[in-house]
């Protein structure tokens, strides 16, 4: 996990560094860059004993082009994607943060098809869930950019290790568990790489793996 943090970190530096940071230019020099996160538990850090990736990316972004970097880390454990929407539109801290970021990183989606006891391993039991992530994720984008509007932006999506816990919980759950944490990661990283794809060239995918 710290692995992939780092990795995370250091992918999000480059891209930051194109979108805003490495300029050269002294007016981009001589003020502080912003970083504003949004989503669950993966980027708010619950439980992981470990610093999270939005101030790691600060971090290494000031490090790197020796500018003042600062992150404002809005993420919620258990967050879905319709309530980071929901913050979008009206919690007013949240929507003044992300008004004057540079750069807006995004990991939401997994709550949205949190593992029951109900469904258990059966994978046909969440996926009816999937259209509503891939809409407002879409609406998460555009109500972004809707806030940042005439400013040049850097909205990241990024995607899961794993949807539900994984690794040895994983596998001392049994094989349907592992096959149905596996395909319904399959399920959201694929929603999470579409809609980057299709939100235009300021907003970029960064797999896990």
């Amino acid at each position: 996990m710290a692995g992939r943090r780092l990795g995370v970190a250091a992918g999000l530096n480059a891209l930051c560094c194109v979108a805003a940071a490495c300029s050269t230019s002294s007016s981009a020099r001589n003020r502080t860059w912003s970083i504003v996160a949004l989503g669950d538990s993966v980027p708010r850090g619950t439980n992981c004993d470990c610093r999270p990736y939005p101030p790691l990316t600060a971090d290494k972004l000031a490090a790197s082009s020796g500018q003042t970097v600062n992150a404002t880390n809005d993420s919620v454990a258990g967050a879905t994607s319709s309530d980071v929407l929901e913050q979008l539109t009206s919690d007013r801290d949240v929507t003044d943060q992300v008004s004057a970021a540079d750069v807006v990183e995004i990991e939401v989606g997994a709550n949205d098809v949190a593992h029951t006891s109900r469904c258990g391993s059966d994978v046909s039991c969440y996926t009816p869930r999937i259209p509503a992530i891939e809409q407002n994720l879409a609406a998460v984008v555009r109500r972004v950019h809707e806030l940042t509007s005439g400013r040049h932006v850097l909205v990241v999506l990024l995607d899961y290790w794993s949807v539900w816990l994984g690794g040895t919980y994983a596998q001392a759950r049994g094989p349907p568990y592992v096959a149905a944490v596996e395909e319904m990661t399959d399920e959201v990283n694929a929603v999470i790489k579409s809609t980057a794809a299709k939100s235009g060239s300021q907003t970029g995918f960064i797999p896990s793996g």
